[in-house]
């Protein structure tokens, strides 16, 4: 991917700043008659394959923490790991085309051991590094109305983009609701995330649609959703899938139009709070609305037999 040198560069700075003993340290591979001089990381990067329509790419990433036996050994790589995986999983990175990335922590790469040149000691760890496949964003972005008269250029990156109409009703009257709910701190997607998402922000995608019979001149019918919810930690991921769906179960309806009275039910709302915000969205939910069939139009009666009556 293109990309790569930009969020490679992007990791190394980031791992640099989380652990200082590294700054200027933050290697790629070395040739084989090459020397490591401890306290440094290494960062390779392996497989890349499409994840999903709106995650985009994962590419895994090793990172590789040398200690010298001497300067704290296995026990100062178990403390620089602990320090990676808890502060760089669900991680969002911006490289400086202001493009953003998520990182996902997924364990050991290996067992500990010695480097070739038998001098330091290693652990590699991986990251997934969730890229969103570029594309024409302003067909994806809903965001929140504002009623501010002034936005710092602090506010601007992380809240509100101009609006743009989805072609969905449903799906317009859910970014409405959900914009009410959370005002103008959080900025809502539909479909995809794309390559320069903000977080707090909420995702909106539509995972199926169904119908059924509701008598003979009406029918049912349904839309599922799934809601990710990407806050600023993992604790306001979790509260606020939560509120959202206990509002969701406790307002019934969403208007499509309060004026000519038309409305989509809430016939379902779930939270998985344990679901990867970025990955696969921790709200489930289902709306649906009845509907009138078209009936043709025909006549009442079809034809008309007399059969007369002779008198006796």
């Amino acid at each position: 991917m293109s990309r790569i040198p930009k969020i490679r560069a992007t990791l190394k700075a980031k791992l640099a700043e989380l652990i200082p003993a590294w700054q200027g340290k933050v290697l790629d591979i070395l040739p084989v008659t090459a020397a490591l001089a401890g306290p440094c990381a290494v960062i390779t990067f392996a497989e890349e394959v499409q994840k999903s329509s709106w995650a985009g790419y994962r590419r895994i990433v090793k990172i590789w923490p040398y200690a010298a036996p001497t300067a704290g050994g296995m026990e100062q790589v178990e403390a620089w790991c602990d320090v990676l995986i808890r502060k760089l999983h669900q991680t969002r990175l911006v490289d400086d085309t202001g493009a953003a990335f998520t990182c996902v922590y997924l364990g050991a790469a290996d067992s500990d051991h010695l480097d070739l040149a038998g001098a330091l000691l290693t652990r590699p760890i991986r990251f997934g590094v969730y890229v969103p496949e570029p594309t024409d964003e302003e067909d994806r972005v809903i965001a929140a109305e504002s009623n501010t008269t002034t936005v710092t250029e602090t506010a601007t990156a992380t809240s509100l983009i101009e609006q743009i109409e989805p072609t969905d009703p449903w799906l317009d009257a859910l970014n409405r609701w959900t914009s009410e709910q959370l005002g103008t701190g959080w900025t809502l997607y539909n479909d995809a995330w794309p390559s320069g998402y903000v977080a707090p922000s909420i995702l909106w995608r539509l995972t199926g649609v169904s119908s059924t019979a509701a008598g003979t001149s009406a029918f049912e019918l349904r839309k599922q959703w799934v809601g990710h919810v990407y806050g600023t930690s993992e604790q306001q991921n979790k509260r606020i899938a939560g509120e959202l769906v206990e509002r969701l179960n406790a307002v019934v309806k969403l208007p499509l139009n309060k004026e000519e009275r038309r409305y989509v039910t809430v016939g379902e709302a779930s939270a998985d709070l344990q679901a990867d915000a970025f990955l696969n969205g921790q709200i489930r939910l289902t709306l649906f609305r009845r509907t009138s069939r078209d009936l043709p139009n025909a006549p009442l009666i079809r034809e008309v037999h007399q059969n007369p009556v002779l008198d006796e």
